[in-house]
């Protein structure tokens, strides 16, 4: 199963991994004096950028950034991410910290949640951030894609620890991906064949992150997994409704596909379908009350757009200050393509918005 899962996906895989090796080999971006070094934070490596102390600068601002690819690609050391992060550094004055959790097949689910947030808790001890000269008050975690799947848990994860004395100011998440539950929310109907990460690809990230079988992806397509009598789903149902949830710009006119009957043993099978540290948009009320200030980036041609805007709605309606900042003609992943020979305008565009955001609330 493995193989053949390999070979139907092995020509996207290559296709991005030929992307990331060829900027790799690209020159990066020049900055202003940004100290790049990196740090094994409890055990998980990190890459952090830090800009030249000012006069009469006692403490800095801090982004802790978790890098996007699916679970399964990209690296905080690529030219990619690492022109990013030198560039929020830069622009920001502030330490940023990329983490480099383990990607699948080396490990999968929760590991890469776990690698993320002993990082992050490793980095909020007061003599780390005093270590760093970073301001504990003005603390943003932040993540793209998948990384802003493991950014949304591991905030989470943060409002529920009583003992956690340092707390983020905010969280910003780049074109998260945050649900397994529907594979049909309009936004996977209308980009269900979208270059970069066409349905069928982003169904399959989640089966590899979560170790499962391929013979489902099927089912997980047409949403046999949360039936309606699929017990295990009825209790979190309310939570993605997006009937309720979306805009009616978003909705347009796609229908919800709900099956009768369905096949619950995918549930037993693969519980971690509906485990909030995977699929943060499933999290209960109180859980988003403890949320931080936080920023959502949605774009038009995804199949993750639906994703960000039920998470921001269901924030706003537990109390928690949200911008939903959403493009109507960028596409998912473009915020890292910034530089030649793709230096898409898209890129620019929602990166400066989303460092614009930080800039002006941390």
């Amino acid at each position: 199963c493995h193989l053949i899962h390999y070979l139907r996906l092995s020509h996207h895989l290559i296709v991005l991994n030929y992307i990331i090796c060829t900027f790799d080999k690209l020159k990066s971006v020049s900055s202003e004096d940004i100290n790049i070094t990196d740090a094994v934070f409890d055990g998980v490596e990190v890459r952090v950028f830090e800009p030249p102390a000012k006069k009469d600068e006692r403490l800095k601002r801090s982004v802790v950034y978790i890098h996007g690819g699916g679970w399964a690609l990209a690296s905080a050391r690529t030219s990619l991410y690492t022109n990013l992060c030198r560039i929020m550094a830069e622009s920001l004055n502030a330490v940023v910290v990329s983490i480099e959790y383990r990607l699948v097949p080396e490990v999968c689910f929760p590991e890469q949640f776990h690698d993320a947030l002993r990082a992050v808790q490793h980095f909020l001890q007061p003599d780390v951030l005093a270590e760093y000269s970073v301001d504990p008050s003005r603390i943003a975690i932040s993540g793209d894609s998948a990384g802003g799947n493991l950014a949304a848990a591991v905030c989470q994860q943060l409002g529920k620890d009583e003992h956690l004395t340092i707390r983020p100011k905010l969280q910003a998440l780049i074109y998260p991906v945050l649900q397994a539950f529907d594979f049909n929310t309009p936004s996977y109907q209308q980009n269900m064949n979208m270059p970069v990460l066409p349905r069928h690809v982003m169904i399959n990230y989640w089966i590899d992150y979560f170790n499962g079988n391929y013979d489902l992806a099927h089912s997980l397509l047409i949403n046999n997994h949360t039936a309606l009598d699929v017990s295990q789903a009825v209790s979190v149902r309310g939570r993605l409704n997006w009937t309720s949830l979306l805009p009616s710009s978003f909705k347009k006119n796609y229908k919800p596909v709900v099956q009768t009957t369905g096949r619950a043993e995918i549930i037993q099978e693969i519980p971690e379908l509906l485990d909030v540290r995977a699929v943060p948009l499933l999290a209960d009320n109180e859980t988003l009350q403890l949320q931080p200030k936080t920023y959502i980036l949605t774009c038009e041609n995804d199949v993750l757009r639906d994703d960000g805007a039920m998470y921001a709605r269901r924030l706003e309606e537990a109390g928690v200050e949200v911008t939903l900042d959403h493009f109507d003609d960028c596409f998912h992943g473009c915020m890292i393509f910034t530089i030649w020979p793709t230096d898409f305008s898209a890129g620019v565009q929602t990166r400066n918005s989303y460092i614009r955001w930080l800039d002006e609330n941390l």
